[in-house]
């Protein structure tokens, strides 16, 4: 079956949910707003996908996520496709990727990509700014590659993708060591912003091939925090302070 009337259908909602820029959504006022700048969408090229092979970037992180036959992964901010399509590849058929972005054209430029490569295992969905939109207790592990500077909204977004995760389940960080609005993230902001969502740092790492730092974090054994309830971090100087 023609994945092309699928993504008619994405462009069509994405077009309609477009908020103005710098004007929070109201789906998003019920959570601190992020004490930061981020990086304008989709501005970031870390490299081309032959450059990012050579290093051995993506099976360096699959590696360390512990990605295998069966395993189920969103991929948010999939964008072109580089992680998506190699994700596909390691899971194999009892496995599943959904292919997350809020970006219409990467998502048809996507779809393209994965009918011309048969990627039967695939699923291609449209995020919001504040919600990944993520089917509940489906994902084994949630990877957000070099994107999380690009979120506005952390933990509207940190939130309510936690309940998308398996037992078990975590999401896996990479991103470079920099300003948020320079295409990266202070690994101390990083850790803060999660935790205030209610997750905890289990594994973090810094790698040449990835060209930043790799970050792996699980839900907290304690309750999920309501969402008036979330401090914000906030970053000075190289400290983070909360509230």
């Amino acid at each position: 079956m023609s994945r092309f009337p699928i993504l008619i259908a994405l462009a069509l909602a994405l077009a309609g949910c477009k908020a103005d820029a710098g004007k929070r959504s109201e789906t998003a006022l019920q959570f601190p707003a992020a004490h930061r700048p981020v990086s304008q969408l989709g501005a970031n090229s870390v490299s081309t996908e032959e450059a990012r092979d050579d290093r051995n970037e993506a099976n360096t992180v699959m590696d360390l996520a512990k990605i295998r036959p069966g395993t189920t992964v969103a991929d948010i901010g999939a964008g072109d496709g580089y992680y998506t399509v190699r994700l596909a590849e390691r899971v194999g058929a009892k496995g599943k990727v959904l292919a997350q972005d809020i970006d219409r054209g990467a998502l048809e430029r996507l779809g393209q990509r994965v009918e011309r490569e048969k990627l039967d295992n695939v699923f291609i969905k449209p995020g919001a700014p504040d919600d990944p939109r993520l089917p509940a207790n489906s994902f084994d592990r949630v990877f957000m590659v070099h994107m999380y500077h690009e979120v506005a909204e952390p933990y509207a977004f940190l939130w309510r993708m936690s309940g998308a995760l398996k037992k078990g389940g975590q999401v896996i960080v990479v991103d470079r060591d920099r300003p948020t609005d320079q295409h990266g993230i202070p690994p101390l902001l990083l850790q803060c912003e999660f935790e205030a969502a209610g997750f905890r740092l289990v594994e973090f790492v810094r790698k040449p091939e990835i060209l930043g730092y790799y970050a792996q974090f699980e839900k907290d054994a304690g309750a999920r925090p309501s969402p008036g309830a979330i401090l914000p971090c906030k970053m000075n100087k190289g400290e983070v302070t909360i509230g």
